[in-house]
Parts: C-alpha cells; sequence; structure tokens
C-alpha cells in the first residue's frame, strides 16, 4: 500500500530549515552584540548597505557603496544579518 503524506509536509524538516541530522544548526561567522569593520559592497533595492563577511550577507541602513564602517549585529538570520553603524 501506497503511503500518504499530508498536504504541505515536507520530507528531513530539520534539514530544510538549517540544522543538521542531530538537529544542530550551522554556526553563524558573526554574533549579536559583537562590533566587525567591514566594506559596503552593494545596495540592497531597500537602500541599505550590503556587507559580507564570509559569505553571510548583511544588511546595514545608512551606508553606500565604498563605505568602510564599524558596525554591530543587531539581528541574525537564517540567510542573512542586520547591523546599526556604531562609528
Amino acid at each position: 500500500m501506497e503511503e500518504r503524506r499530508g498536504f504541505g509536509r515536507r520530507r528531513n524538516f530539520d534539514r530544510a530549515f538549517g540544522g543538521g541530522r542531530d538537529g544542530s544548526f550551522a554556526s553563524k561567522p558573526v554574533e549579536v552584540g559583537k562590533e566587525y569593520e567591514v566594506d559596503i559592497q552593494e545596495t540592497s533595492r531597500r537602500g541599505e548597505g550590503i556587507a559580507r563577511i564570509e559569505g553571510l550577507v548583511i544588511f546595514v541602513p545608512n551606508a553606500k557603496i565604498g563605505d568602510h564602517v564599524k558596525i554591530k549585529v543587531t539581528r541574525i538570520s537564517r540567510k542573512f544579518a542586520e547591523a546599526e553603524i556604531v562609528q
């Protein structure tokens, strides 16, 4: 008999959301509350500056392309982080 699945149910739920088989999540190269020096490389559609640390995208409001700024990370999500300018 064929196995029935519920509508919208996902296989490997933990891995679909960044978790490993043991339920762990990949560590990020930044931490909330810590400060980093970055170069703004791009601008987002919303006008925020975009920097990257080890490939992680960081959105920085009030920053322009070419700015070298010190930032403080305020939020981290699965695919990006948000920060504010400190200096």
